[in-house]
């Protein structure tokens, strides 16, 4: 067991720092836009909120090339690999630019969500430019899965952490207009994203043409870059229900944020500010999950049942732990992390409030993420995805509503609609991968674990 706690956090250490990388742009554009007024973070949040469905959709796509991937290197077929990079490279490019003309065409909808007139206003220009700005993060997406899932993990970690730099200067300029460019507000952290993600979508691109470790693949693209419907029909098998799982999990929360900006701009703003902070802990255990799912598709290629399920155990007692180390953080730390985005009084006192709810649900956060994580490092997607819709859907987010509208609970309704909902969620996930891999034991005849 200490061996595969071992060889999993070696794996995910780099996908941890990526994802807390790329998060941190998240928070350093919500806290640069936040020092202007909170009207302006607010609008950011109901951006955020409308762009998380089809978004989060996108990246679930992106994420069955991992399995997929990792599957056909365990068998050690090159060629499948090759083809799986060349076909879903495709395929996500071709499904987020449908995403970004659908969103082009729909920036109106602020207009009907019951918001501030205001906060929608100041929202639309932003809302155009992020839609825009999928296309090269799913690009980037699907090369990372690629790397990801051959456990060159590393590759995607620096390349994140030197988009850094690049966008928190890029914000500094246009939002607050600098070196002769305009003051350009939260348009102008828009444009500094999209800026930002181009350029680590090229990057990774030529990394991959030149980089060694990838060569034996880029060489076989006179054969395996071609079209192909069964491999892109393996893509949507996976990637659908998987883009799916992310939908309805941030769904359920972006809804849950649309709800929230009814009771005025300072609830949305703390919403935001509170969602933010549980967001980035949550960076750290959806690269420990990336792990588990690569490392468990791997032992599947090679039909190491026994492995599968001990990377899967030991994956989910690391993220048992985590969960109660971030929960006592946020108890802990609840009335000053709110500050760091902004300073008013009513926003700052209901953000830390909120928090405490976050604290609660560190644990179940974490071990639905694994969950997930490893079913579909199983190539099982489908109870997993109708256990989402139960959690979310029929438990979860209706009981928000209830609370928070009804008993006008307002915020703290609706966050503890999603504590039930991540905890209903984590239950069944677990469930599931306990009973599918002991079946799959049985199967090999091997003995429990």
């Amino acid at each position: 067991m200490k061996n595969e706690i071992k060889r999993t956090l070696q794996i995910a250490f780099p996908l941890i720092l990526g994802n807390m990388t790329q998060m941190s742009l998240n928070l350093i554009d919500t806290a640069m836009v936040g020092a202007i007024d909170y009207k302006q973070l607010a609008a950011a949040a109901l951006v955020t909120n409308l762009l998380a469905i089809p978004y989060v959709m996108g990246i679930g796509l992106t994420t069955a090339l991992t399995p997929l991937i990792a599957i056909a290197s365990g068998k050690g077929n090159k060629f499948e690999v090759s083809r799986y990079l060349y076909n879903g490279v495709i395929l996500c490019s071709i499904i987020s630019i449908f995403i970004a003309v659908g969103l082009s065409f729909s920036d109106k909808i602020v207009f009907h969500l019951g918001q501030d007139a205001e906060v929608a206003t100041l929202s639309i220009p932003y809302l155009k430019i992020m839609g825009w700005s999928i296309i090269p993060m799913v690009f980037f997406l699907a090369l990372k899965q690629f790397c990801d899932a051959l456990e060159q993990t590393k590759v995607a970690m620096f390349l994140s952490l030197l988009s850094m730099p690049i966008n928190v200067l890029l914000n500094w300029i246009m939002i607050y207009g600098h070196w002769g460019f305009p003051r350009m507000e939260l348009e102008g952290a828009g444009i500094a994203t999209l800026i930002s993600r181009i350029f680590i979508a090229f990057a990774l691109l030529w990394v991959v043409f030149k980089n060694e470790r990838f060569k034996e693949y880029i060489d076989l693209r006179k054969e395996a870059w071609k079209i192909n419907l069964h491999s892109f029909t393996q893509i949507l098998k996976l990637g659908i229900p998987s883009g799916l799982q992310f939908g309805l999990e941030v769904g359920a929360f972006s809804v849950s944020g649309i709800i929230i900006g009814w009771f005025g701009a300072t609830q949305q703003a703390a919403h935001q500010i509170a969602l933010n902070i549980a967001s980035f802990t949550f960076m750290i255990i959806m690269g420990l999950a990336t792990a588990g799912s690569i490392r468990i598709s791997n032992a599947l290629g090679r039909n190491n049942i026994l492995q599968m399920r001990n990377i899967g155990l030991s994956t989910l007692a690391i993220g048992i732990g985590y969960g109660v180390f971030s929960g006592l953080l946020f108890i802990i730390f609840h009335n000053q992390l709110p500050q760091i985005f902004n300073q008013d009084i009513e926003v700052v006192s209901l953000a830390a409030h909120l928090l405490l709810f976050a604290a609660l649900f560190q644990i179940s956060d974490s071990t639905q993420a694994i969950g997930i994580g490893l079913l579909r490092g199983m190539r099982d997607v489908k109870i997993p995805t109708l256990s989402v819709i139960i959690a979310y859907w029929i438990i979860g987010l209706p009981l928000g509503y209830y609370l928070g509208v009804k008993f006008d609970m307002k915020a703290t309704g609706m966050w503890i609609g999603l504590v039930l909902g991540l905890t209903v969620s984590s239950i069944l996930l677990n469930i599931r991968f306990h009973i599918h891999s002991k079946k799959m034991l049985a199967e090999e005849n091997l003995p429990n674990t």
